[in-house]
């Protein structure tokens, strides 16, 4: 058997690996203010009697990713993200004894980066094969992979907004109708789609990374690298202070590495 020295304690030759290369990323801390939250037929009826309504929690459900080249500018490429969360609140019908409602909502972002230019075609074992839904990956493999790495947002507030008054949220162009059954599934109910009613808006603060990948070959140490430059907003928004004030959670998107306190090796 080897000693330890041999197997840890000396530095070795780096190696060739075939692996997804960065070819640029970016990270967001959005404030996403007044989205529509699209409640669940039980938790409409609540509502409708609730005096009062407290944020509890929101998380992530699924993320749609599509990229399209830029025009006239060669290995730049959009990036348009859909995010949908299952939001859950506290209505107060009584007082002291919250109910649980949950519903649906969603955000898109758009940001563009460099993803360079990939003229050769790459198949292997791997490949999805043609009966597979997604269709749009098979013809269109000399584009780099787009990867939004997000975790679960912070709820900042919610707003009641009654039948009859006029509020302008950034979340109403949801069509409940298009939604697929594994996100509709998760919820206690059904979707409420009737037009009347209180209407529910919520303010979360998002994290996210948005990266471009190509294939390649490379030989190079392996350490973390967090995007530096900031993902720019295409909105007019204006900024939430509250959320201004987090940290970038690195933590969540990098595990720590406690090589130091595991390892069984007596080198350095």
């Amino acid at each position: 058997m080897p000693d330890n020295k041999t197997m840890c304690g000396r530095e070795r030759d780096p190696v060739s690996i075939h692996t997804s290369k960065i070819y640029d990323a970016c990270r967001a801390k959005d404030c996403i203010e007044d989205v529509r939250v699209y409640l669940t037929c039980e938790s409409k009826a609540i509502l409708a009697h609730a005096i009062n309504v407290k944020p509890k929690s929101a998380r992530i459900i699924w993320t749609y990713v599509d990229i399209e080249p830029v025009p006239f500018n060669d290995g730049f490429y959009t990036v348009d993200a859909k995010f949908f969360y299952h939001v859950e609140a506290d209505a107060f019908c009584t007082v002291g004894h919250p109910v649980e409602i949950e519903g649906f909502a969603s955000f898109d972002k758009r940001v563009i980066l460099y993803g360079s230019e990939g003229r050769a075609k790459i198949y292997s074992s791997q490949m999805r094969p043609w009966t597979d839904d997604d269709r749009q990956l098979i013809p269109r493999t000399n584009l780099p992979k787009a990867v939004v790495e997000v975790v679960d947002p912070i709820v900042l507030s919610v707003k009641v907004v009654e039948e009859h008054d006029h509020f302008c949220g950034c979340g109403d162009a949801a069509v409940l109708g298009e939604l697929p059954e594994y996100i509709t599934n998760g919820f206690r109910s059904e979707l409420d789609r009737g037009p009347g009613g209180r209407r529910l808006y919520v303010t979360m603060g998002k994290f996210s990374i948005i990266k471009l990948e190509r294939d390649s070959q490379l030989c190079l140490p392996a350490e973390f690298a967090i995007p530096e430059k900031e993902c720019p907003t295409t909105d007019d928004q204006d900024p939430c202070d509250l959320f201004a004030q987090f940290r970038f959670p690195v933590q969540e998107f990098f595990p720590p590495d406690n090589r130091e306190e595991h390892s069984h090796c007596g080198g350095r």
